[in-house]
């Protein structure tokens, strides 16, 4: 079976001034489909860039990506996006949930933005709300959560639409340590259960600890790579 995600040569170059200035050199990797990968680095390694590369949400200055088998930039803009919203899931650190819908319209509108066929899954709205522990808040806004609500409810916007990749850009950077088990946890179950494909950037090393495979990045580029634990962290449900 060929690898889901497959990174050839990634560079990214950003103009500041009369200056070059790299985040990303000469990034080579795969992933397999089913599989947890983690990418750690400080500040400025070129985690997030790599991110957005790979998401398709900014192109790279040289290099490839693949996706289930397709180059993004053999893809115009429009199939791009069609391909973003079959296939991956994003989580953000700043969660990114529109102020004026409720929890439950945020999580709706992903699902109506992926324009897919089949209706709404309830069963699995029900699941995720469940396993989040979000249920009853679904009917207030983003203004009316905390911070870790906020992220819960962005991972089953992230996740209703079954989509075979989940992106999360330091999905726990923003949480205390209940909050951040919380997140870990639903990312490990919908790896796991949901035989979901997660890409996870991070910077905390105990996070990455869940995952199977563990990336290292310093100066936009892989230097190590190690076998996580790929265990679910302590149930907090």
């Amino acid at each position: 079976m060929p690898p889901i995600i497959v990174a050839k040569h990634l560079g990214k170059t950003y103009r500041s001034g009369k200056l070059d200035v790299p985040a990303l050199r000469n990034v080579s990797f795969s992933i397999e489909k089913g599989e947890f990968v983690a990418i750690v680095g400080p500040s400025g390694s070129g985690k997030s860039t790599l991110f957005y590369i790979l998401g398709g949400l900014t192109p790279a200055t040289s290099g490839s990506v693949e996706i289930d088998g397709v180059d993004f930039a053999s893809l115009t803009d429009a199939e791009r996006t069609k391909m973003r919203r079959a296939k991956i899931g994003f989580v953000f650190q700043r969660f990114n949930l529109l102020p004026t819908l409720t929890a439950m319209g945020n999580i709706e509108i992903a699902h109506e933005i992926a324009e897919l066929k089949d209706p709404l899954d309830t069963k699995l709205l029900d699941k995720l709300t469940g396993l989040l522990s979000i249920q009853g808040r679904l009917h207030h806004r983003p203004n009316e959560l905390s911070g870790g609500e906020q992220q819960r409810v962005a991972i089953a916007r992230a996740l209703i639409t079954s989509p075979a990749i989940v992106l999360a850009d330091e999905p726990t950077g923003n949480l205390d340590t209940k909050n951040s088990d919380a997140v870990l946890e639903m990312l490990r179950h919908s790896n796991q259960e949901l035989k979901q494909t997660v890409l996870m950037i991070t910077h905390n090393p105990e996070a990455a600890a869940i995952a199977d495979r563990i990336l290292h990045m310093r100066d936009g580029e892989i230097v190590s790579v190690e076998q996580g634990a790929g265990r679910v962290v302590h149930n907090v449900y």
